[in-house]
């Protein structure tokens, strides 16, 4: 009797082996319903082995779920393939291939009451109903008139119900139970827009893309300057597609980022609205239990989502498109650690359909394939229309501070000038900061104390609007000191500037311009950022400040100023990639001005304006940066010359989590395989996160495959201490 290995739901990640009943057809995937304990719990099958163990009795599976897997089998490769990759377990995975939504048997297809007619009465029936009961008569005179059938709740609900089933007794009614969609989008209207007239760049690329939709070959690369139509392209293959029979998946970085992207979309599948499913973090269990199902069954098509989107269960795929797919939001950040975009164009393999990734400022990774012939790169080196890229000014912060003579120098003196002359001509700036809050620390002048966190080895941020000290990393508040908690002066003192603090000053220097702070402390309520982006388009909003929610995917044709307050901010960073985001959050910022008719311009205000990001990002030149940057890596042997892994220990005892790392380095250091290098257990950059110890070491390696099997064979054997969490990450995007 063939045994089943089955993932108990819940939030314990229970996994038994279940004997599988005579004459019951389960396979992978299938949903279970199990014996567990005293009571019946329900999971799913992660694996079925042909033969049981004979030391013990196993207990059957009580009943199948589902006649059918939920799980399709190249997804189930694919979950395979990540469980190998990233060592991870196939619990984990299975987490992700099938969302909490529609494992929990709690969670169920949503459905009303519909009353419709069933035999309508003759005049002289209803005549003599209408004078024994008025009610029931007025009830058949609404079905009427509302074409034979209305919900339920729509006729009065429970205060009908008895009048309804009086009906329904005499065959006048009949009551049928009606799915009903948990819409995310309910209530917002999409106004079908037609396809632009695609400019001879995008008319080259859409040829090659049309070309791998009909025989796939390897994935695309599309490099276009911002502003190019990378959209309208991405648009039309989703057409063609769509109009051949096939499916569409669209990854997008983050979806409550990315609003405008997405109206583009729903707006131009207008037509086809019920065949439109969205996947991300913001929906409700509800919505999201729909929309999964809706994508199963084969009604959505199109499914536009973020990175866990890649697990959708569309069949027949034409084409997966990964817009900015430089993103770091593509790397999940919990077991099991995948890249959205590594696993889209490993999916399109498994599918044999097309994978199009677009970006104005493509990851290093990505740009090196196209060089080694892995993929295929297209360019748009002009705007969409026509319209020349904005210029961009640097403004060395060291001489402005000269000027001012060491005051605080937020908005240098040619930042606040461009302002005032924008402003003036009825135009629309966006100031770019990426830090949150008031200011950036809180320290005394004297003893140089610097008010911490008490559960992470990070400075406190000072918040004006809730007067506390907040931690960006784990959210502990503190009451603002009056004077220094170390040596008691009252001198002690605010240190840098954030967002709030910028949005206090630009009220203060143009009392009479119209602006909006977006940052995670002002878009808490849901719809406000698309309530505020809203505003701004129809030009009720003259000045947006805001961190890197508004870098990117925002299209406003009437700014024509770009300030970026302090570029250094993620340049000085213990990361070989500090470089290479500077550059692209520059890039991408630079790119909100200038969309419209009028030109754009961008001020970037800088302490260290000779760095090779800012500079490269100055004169838009990607394939120059690139050049010099992969030059860099090749010389130190980073990605994406090597595959690199960071292997992490953290505990609430220091000691023990960094003895435990040591450890793990010293085992690994044996019969290390060709091709790897192994760097020091060292602390973590962020010491101290969440009142957990962290110590790291970075792996490098020629084969991604054998530095991930040679990890696990040594972490399979060295179990770690109860109180020491032991994380591996591959293909690490931070450190």
């Amino acid at each position: 009797m063939p045994a089943a290995r089955v993932l108990i739901d819940g939030p314990s990640e229970l996994v038994f082996d279940y004997a599988i009943p005579e004459g019951m057809d389960a396979v992978t995937g299938c949903r279970v319903k199990v014996p567990l304990r005293n009571k019946s719990s329900t999971g799913t099958i992660l694996d079925i082995t042909e033969t049981m163990p004979t030391k013990f009795t196993l207990r059957e599976i009580d009943a199948l779920i589902d006649p059918e897997p939920l799980i399709t089998p190249k997804l189930m490769e694919l979950g395979k393939w990540i469980a190998d990759y990233y060592v991870a377990p196939m619990e984990q995975v299975m987490r992700s291939l099938l969302p909490e939504a529609v494992r929990q048997e709690s969670h169920s297809e949503k459905t009303r009451k519909l009353v419709c007619i069933d035999q309508k009465p003759d005049d002289e029936t209803l005549e003599k109903l209408g004078k024994r009961a008025p009610r029931q008569h007025l009830i058949l005179a609404l079905l009427d008139a509302a074409g034979g059938q209305m919900a339920l709740a729509d006729l009065g609900g429970g205060s009908v119900a008895a009048s309804v089933k009086s009906l329904a007794k005499n065959n006048y009614v009949k009551v049928i139970e009606e799915a009903v969609r948990r819409d995310p989008d309910e209530g917002e209207e999409f106004l079908e827009d037609k396809p632009l007239k695609l400019n001879p760049g995008q008319e080259v690329a859409m040829k090659e893309v049309l070309q791998q939709i009909s025989e796939p070959e390897k994935p695309l690369l599309l490099h276009g300057v911002t502003g190019s139509g990378k959209t309208e392209v991405y648009l039309q293959a989703a057409q063609h597609c769509i109009d051949s029979g096939k499916s569409v998946l669209v990854l997008l970085p983050e979806i409550s980022l990315t609003p405008q992207t997405v109206q583009r979309f729903k707006s131009r599948f207008a037509s086809i609205q019920d065949q439109v499913a969205v996947l991300h973090s913001h929906l409700s269990q509800g919505e999201r239990f729909d929309e999964w199902h809706r994508i199963r069954s084969g009604k959505a098509r199109v499914v536009i989502g973020a990175r866990s989107a890649i697990f959708a269960p569309l069949t027949n795929i034409g084409i997966i498109i990964v817009d900015e797919e430089h993103e770091n939001s593509y790397k999940q950040e919990t077991s099991p650690r995948y890249h959205g975009r590594d696993l889209a164009v490993l999916r399109g393999h498994l599918e044999k359909c097309a994978v199009l990734l677009g970006s104005a400022t493509p990851s290093l990774e990505s740009f090196h394939n196209t060089q080694t012939g892995k993929y295929k790169l297209l360019t748009l080196e002009e705007r969409a229309d026509d319209k020349s890229l904005p210029i961009i000014r640097v403004i060395d912060m060291r001489v402005e501070g000269r000027k001012h003579k060491g005051a605080p120098n937020i908005l240098s003196d040619p930042l606040r000038g461009h302002m005032e002359k924008k402003l003036a001509e009825g135009e629309q700036v966006i100031l770019f900061l990426n830090r949150r809050g008031f200011a950036r620390s809180l320290q005394c002048g004297s003893c140089g104390h610097v008010c911490e966190c008490r559960h992470c080895a990070l400075p406190l941020t000072y918040h004006r609007q809730e007067e506390r000290l907040i931690c960006h990393i784990c959210g502990h508040q503190a009451i603002t000191p009056k004077k220094c908690p170390e040596c008691g002066d009252p001198g002690i003192r605010f240190q840098g500037y954030g967002t709030e603090q910028v949005e206090g000053i630009l009220k203060k220097v143009f009392p009479l311009a119209r602006l909006a702070r977006i940052d995670a402390d002002s878009m808490r309520r849901k719809n406000a950022l698309k309530d505020t982006l809203r505003a701004f388009h129809q030009r009720k909003i003259d000045i947006i400040i805001g961190t890197q929610m508004i870098a990117k995917g925002l299209h406003f044709p009437n700014v024509t100023l770009v300030g970026v307050l302090n570029a250094d901010l993620g340049l000085h960073v213990p990361d070989f990639r500090a470089g290479e985001r500077t550059f692209q959050l520059l890039t991408q910022v630079a790119g909100r001005a200038g969309r419209g008719e009028m030109e754009g311009e961008v001020i970037v205000q800088t302490y260290t304006p000779h760095s090779p990001s800012i500079q490269y990002a100055r004169h838009h030149d990607f394939p120059g940066y690139a050049e010099q940057e992969l030059d860099f890596r090749e010389q130190f042997g980073y990605p994406p010359y090597t595959h690199c892994a960071v292997l992490g220990t953290r505990s609430g005892h220091e000691r023990r989590a960094e003895f435990t790392l040591q450890n793990l380095h010293k085992r690994l250091a044996t019969d290390l395989p060709a091709g790897m290098k192994l760097g020091d257990a060292l602390p973590s950059p962020l010491t101290k996160a969440h009142g957990q110890y962290r110590f790291q070491m970075m792996i490098l390696g020629s084969s991604a495959r054998g530095l991930s099997r040679h990890v696990r064979a040594v972490l399979d054997q060295t179990p770690a201490p109860e109180d020491v969490t032991v994380v591996f990450d591959m293909d690490a995007m931070g450190f």
